[in-house]
């Protein structure tokens, strides 16, 4: 695989099923190097296997399909002229899409109401001369009083709320009607979902007093109507999200973590299936163990057998079928990724992505998943080989390696994933493809502190990240050098994130090891971080323990112990990360006299490597392997 392959790696959204199951439809996405951006529309295809995928939109960047309970229309997604985001609904038996709203940041998540005569959606609604005339250098000063104000990927949101909306009654062809506005607190509010009889609507949202300060968010309920009072259906001691209900309507089922006594602390816990009756009556009740997959993903779905739900286990993320008494069954798994899945009529698709492709839709029978789409092509994937090494402690650490082609010996590059509580995996990883095809072998691993585990594997770094990542890594990396087709002398170091954390790291505390180093998007000095993140005033404590150890904790306090190449790549608008992360560590060895590079993407965030335009991810491979080049 080459940079410019890229635009090889369709994506597949979560599918939507008909009531009857017997079609489901998906937005397939590509990277489009000529117009840079990613370029989609809706297709569907027949769950019997009989007849082809279709395209069944003409747009150019529709995405989220989802059937009406009916059966008679399909919502989606496509932006207006100005690239907001609109519901717009098309017929299930063909013609024209007409517009349902008309917001002016665009509309959000939403789902039909029962009786598929009307949509419950989320939009941002912003302050009045905000967002909207194109000129936010202009704009009037923001007063900013809460912790949290900004997130990566958005920017600042304080002034813009995500609200529920619930959209006049569907007319075909007519001007969008004047939506109801069901809340208005100053919170964010998930995506909303209709009780059976569509009296309520269930969201997650944090709505307590306190919400600035702890991680908390609760279930809610209320009526599909403006001003309607919100009942908490949870207890305020979870931070709950992607909720579905059982189809008589009196239990709901979530996706939760528990984020300690005071409500900050959620690094490395794993995520769970939790149940709780409609009424609130009793406490929720978790359905999946912290030492079981960490539940993840596009959310759940209740069927007559179980819920099912995507979960991390050993760099595969499975799809489970969990029944109310905490049964737990795989129905997809191995060495695969699942993206998203649907359930009607006894039916059950999903996406999933392997290791020879970037994600296919499936039908799932208990005698195994039989293929509905084969649009993987242009690119031949090189095999990556699993591998288990031993810390010296005794501890497992699980990864793979990824060869050339060729006998070697092959100049090596460690690969470090952010997180850290994140897994590298099973799916096709333009990654390991792109440096493997230019003829460097790939090792890359989930040391402890890494998901998919269990919770404490998870949490085994809290308070000495550095020498613990280190310690796996190092040992991980060894083992692989046991292969004569790697180069011991020719070894590089590489991470994005938490990855770039470690990359400081290791290039200051074990340089010996390494020729050179490239760091992305980095965490480097703790205490600046904590003041400059969009997680700075929650993540540290839990993860790097009291801030007076944070000096200790923190790579760049021993940037004068680096003596290799040392390449820095970040984003001007990550604010996950942000870039005086990069700035520091750059002047730091820059005043050293120190080789090293800083290359920085303008209008980018932190997630650069997964959706930043095409143009930039080609250029950062580009630059990644001009660094490699000239110094393994």
């Amino acid at each position: 695989m080459k940079p410019a392959d890229i635009a090889h790696l369709h994506s597949i959204s979560a599918p939507s099923l008909s009531p009857d199951g017997s079609r489901a439809v998906f937005a397939l996405t590509r990277p489009d190097l000529e117009e840079d951006a990613y370029l989609g529309s809706l297709w569907s295809v027949a769950t019997d296997g009989f007849g082809e995928p279709h395209r069944i939109t003409g747009g150019v960047r529709d995405r989220a399909p989802l059937y009406s309970p009916d059966g008679r229309w399909i919502a989606f997604l496509r932006p207006d002229d100005d690239s907001r985001p609109q519901i717009h609904v098309l017929p299930a038996d063909g013609g024209e899409a007409f517009k349902v709203t008309d917001h002016p940041l665009g509309a959000g998540a939403f789902s039909w109401s029962p009786d598929s005569t009307r949509l419950a959606y989320n939009a941002r609604i912003p302050e009045t001369g905000r967002y909207v005339d194109g000129t936010p250098d202009k704009e009037p000063p923001r007063r900013i009083t809460a912790l949290k104000y900004r997130i990566d990927g958005l920017g600042f949101f304080g002034d813009r709320w995500q609200q529920i909306f619930v959209s006049a009654p569907i007319e075909p062809f007519g001007e969008p009607g004047e939506p109801v506005q069901v809340t208005s607190a100053e919170t964010d509010h998930g995506r909303p979902t209709w009780t059976p009889d569509g009296t309520e609507l269930l969201f997650d949202a944090s709505l307590h007093p306190n919400r600035d300060l702890d991680l908390y968010q609760d279930v809610w309920a209320c009526a599909p109507e403006a001003g309607a009072e919100p009942r908490r259906i949870t207890r305020g001691d979870l931070s709950a999200r992607a909720v579905s209900l059982s189809e008589d309507g009196s239990t709901v089922y979530f996706i939760a973590d528990e984020p300690g006594e005071q409500g900050t602390d959620f690094v490395g816990r794993v995520s769970g299936l939790w149940s709780v009756p409609l009424d609130g009556s009793e406490a929720p009740r978790r359905l999946s163990g912290t030492e079981d997959p960490r539940m993840s993903g596009p959310g759940t779905r209740f069927t007559d057998r179980g819920v099912l739900v995507a979960g991390e286990n050993r760099g595969a993320v499975e799809l489970y079928r969990i029944t109310p008494e905490g049964e737990r069954s795989t129905l997809l798994g191995g060495r695969l990724e699942v993206q998203g899945f649907d359930h009607a009529a006894g039916v059950t698709v999903a996406v999933a992505a392997g290791e020879h492709d970037s994600g296919e839709l499936y039908v799932v029978e208990e005698s195994g998943a039989r293929a509905l789409t084969s649009f993987f092509e242009g690119v031949q994937p090189l095999p990556v080989t699993e591998s288990t090494a031993w810390a010296p402690d005794g501890y497992p650490v699980h990864g793979w390696v990824s060869m050339p082609e060729g006998e070697g010996p092959h100049p090596v590059i460690l690969m470090i994933h952010g997180g850290p509580f994140a897994q590298y995996g099973w799916q096709l990883f333009d990654e390991t493809q792109v440096y493997t095809r230019a003829g460097y072998a790939v090792v890359y691993c989930n040391p402890r502190g890494s998901s998919g585990y269990g919770q404490e594997h998870g949490r085994a770094i809290i308070g000495s990240v550095g020498a613990v990542s280190a310690t796996d890594l190092l040992a991980f990396l060894d083992a692989a050098l046991e292969d004569e087709r790697l180069d011991a002398s020719r070894v590089g170091v590489h991470g994005g994130s938490h990855g770039g954390f470690m990359t400081t790291w290791l290039a200051a505390h074990h340089g010996d090891r390494f020729k050179a180093a490239i760091s992305e998007r980095a965490v480097n000095a703790i205490e600046s971080f904590q003041g400059s993140s969009d997680i700075g005033a929650f993540f540290p404590e839990p993860l790097y323990g009291p801030s007076q150890t944070w000096a200790k904790e923190s790579p760049l306090t021993y940037a004068d112990q680096i003596d290799k190449p040392f390449l820095i790549i970040h984003s001007e608008q990550d604010w996950r990360c942000p870039l005086e992360q990069a700035q520091r560590l750059f002047v730091a060895l820059k005043l050293r006299g120190h080789e090293t590079e800083m290359l920085v993407f303008p209008g980018e965030g932190h997630e650069l490597t997964r959706s930043g335009l095409p143009s930039h991810r080609v250029a950062r491979f580009e630059a990644v392997l001009d660094w490699w080049q000239r110094h393994l």
